[in-house]
């Protein structure tokens, strides 16, 4: 019998797997609680495999069986609910201190959703739907969540143009740009004065736009017509986790708002796709 968890034997596993097994591997991985609950059944559909593949699965990690390999999951499940609180109700350990980050994290975003003004999210939607063009831009400490923010915007239709935060580089497009088209800005630190710049730039301009900032005494927040606050009080840390959780709160607003374009963009996506693997040269035999 192969020595370790079954997350380890899965990892080590997982490159000599075929595909249908690493689909497997990667929920088990991902989604341990629920595949502690389900039938051999329940995660053969969950995954579209058929059951007898999640038994060899289990098999071809040395377990005898798929429920063998559920109750080392279940052991696992029961020890963080059970025994992960009993731990970090220890003062001066390890998972006291972690637990006492998580808890400090969760309540700003806690703070966030109660201090959350849904008016200047109703501004961005109604600018985005009216805007021809979108630019999008962030001081360093925002950039991360750009992609995300990208992403979101384009599962509803919305292309957004990512700029670089650099003098000669946002000259050639404000230079371009004009009315009809929305600048949106994440100021995260208030650290970064060209962005505050651009802003006002963008205004003598014409081109409405948008501030995410970390703390509404920030100069892009006076610069720009519509302002999203990422409170001030929390830490740095704090404050980065915040905006993302803002971020995310955007992207189910664009995908309710535009519900229609949403589904009509992720069909245009899935014709794409189809046509793509349909190009895909035959392998020789």
């Amino acid at each position: 019998m192969s020595s370790g968890t079954y997350a380890e034997r899965i990892r080590e596993a997982r490159p000599r797997l075929s595909k249908s097994f690493q689909r497997l591997a990667d929920y088990i991985l991902d989604s341990y609680v629920q595949a502690a609950l389900m039938t051999a059944s329940e995660l053969a559909h969950e995954v579209d495999v058929d059951a007898a593949t999640v038994v060899r699965f289990a098999q071809t990690l040395e377990y005898s069986g798929f429920p063998e390999l559920q109750d080392e999951i279940r052991s696992r499940v029961l020890e963080d609910l059970f025994l992960g609180p009993k731990e970090s109700a220890k003062v001066d350990t390890l998972p006291a201190l972690a637990d006492r980050a998580f808890k400090d994290l969760g309540d700003a975003i806690e703070r966030a959703r109660r201090l959350m003004d849904p008016a200047p999210i109703e501004a961005l939607l109604q600018a985005l739907s009216d805007s021809k063009r979108v630019f999008i831009l962030a001081d360093a400490s925002a950039q991360s969540v750009l992609d995300e923010l990208q992403r979101h915007m384009q599962a509803v239709g919305i292309l957004a143009y990512r700029l670089i935060t650099e003098e000669g580089a946002l000259a050639r497009i404000l230079s371009l740009a004009g009315e009809g088209d929305l600048l949106l800005a994440i100021d995260l630190q208030g650290e970064t004065p060209l962005l505050s710049a651009t802003l006002a730039q963008a205004k003598s301009l014409g081109v409405r736009s948008v501030a995410i900032v970390g703390g509404a005494s920030f100069d892009a927040a006076r610069r720009a017509d519509i302002v999203l606050e990422v409170q001030r009080q929390e830490q740095n840390e704090a404050a980065a986790l915040v905006l993302a959780a803002l971020i995310h709160a955007l992207g189910s607003a664009l995908r309710w708002r535009y519900a229609e374009q949403f589904k009509q963009q992720q069909s245009k996506v899935e014709k794409v796709q189809r046509r793509l693997a349909g190009a895909r040269p035959a392998r020789s035999t």
